[in-house]
């Protein structure tokens, strides 16, 4: 779907930057006069290959309709026996962000945000719970540790290891991959700081409302699943139907792998960031919110 006409390449480039293009064919002035007078003229295709498997796909599809206007321009302007030495386009593709479709540099982002969200959005969610079953939460009940200072405890521990997760796995993905983020280092942290908040915030809720430990893994493992497979981590979420859409758009996961990709690939800054920063922050506040208030201090 045509999205814009540009004079102007970077005009164009930015509308791939602000994700309102996925593909910018650029046709130079000289196009009809090379064309006539050289036999053959050159266009430019750029594609965001943020997702090279769609950056792919598109930069084909778009070569094709060049190449049956080229064939169907042979034709009117050129008699048959002249077909060989007629004109023709030819297309020069580059592929921004990921220049040589690698899968792995798409994907190991989002395995890094799956390593945090199942060992930060499980543990916490046993937490409690635990504590439900070994009668020590009677204990915790009859102090005067306020509800929220009682939940501020338990999460803490996870949000180190969480960081420590994030650390590990920028090491591996270099040492293993040769991978390294093309932004900042702090925006990662930062982003994954706000994302930590809101995914063990999740955890200890799940805690709060179950009662035994067998209760609390199944409900841990059912929202875990539906939040890492409908997350945009193996399937673009604009490939979805439109209620699988609602739900991704819901998950606080598609925002930080999206985060996660960006900086990767892009290089992606905080102002770049603040939509789906501001989507991770509001999770953040929701879920620890009704952590604190779900909990049920007794004593």
């Amino acid at each position: 779907m045509l999205t814009g006409v540009s004079t102007r390449y970077n005009d164009a480039i930015s509308d791939i930057e602000k994700e309102k293009a996925d593909i910018v064919l650029e046709i130079p002035a000289s196009f009809d006069t090379d064309m006539v007078k050289e036999r053959r003229a050159k266009v430019m295709i750029s594609a965001n290959a943020v997702n090279s498997t769609q950056g792919l796909l598109g930069n084909n599809y778009l070569t094709q309709i060049i190449n049956d206007y080229s064939q169907e321009l042979r034709t009117e302007l050129f008699p048959a026996s002249e077909l060989s030495d007629a004109s023709h386009i030819d297309a020069v593709t580059d592929y921004r962000y990921n220049k040589r479709l690698d899968y792995k540099t798409f994907m190991l982002p989002a395995f890094i945000v799956l390593m945090m969200t199942l060992i930060c959005g499980i543990l916490p969610s046993l937490n409690i719970v635990i504590e439900k079953e070994t009668g020590t939460i009677q204990q915790i009940n009859a102090t005067p540790v306020s509800k929220f200072n009682f939940i501020l405890a338990k999460l803490i521990p996870y949000w180190i290891i969480g960081l420590v997760i994030l650390t590990l796995s920028f090491l591996v993905t270099w040492v293993i991959y040769g991978l390294l983020p093309s932004g900042s280092f702090a925006t990662l942290y930062i982003s994954a700081v706000v994302f930590l908040l809101g995914i063990t915030g999740l955890g200890i809720i799940i805690s709060n409302y179950s009662d035994t430990l067998q209760q609390s893994m199944f409900l841990v493992m059912f929202f875990i699943l539906i939040i890492i497979l409908l997350s945009g981590m193996f399937t673009p979420v604009s490939a979805m139907p439109g209620w699988a859409q609602a739900v991704a758009y819901a998950n606080p996961l598609t925002y930080f792998i999206e985060i996660m990709r960006l900086v990767y690939l892009k290089g992606s800054a905080l102002p770049d960031l603040f939509k789906p920063l501001m989507w991770l922050t509001g999770f953040a506040v929701f879920f620890n919110t009704w952590a604190v208030l779900s909990y049920k201090k007794r004593g």
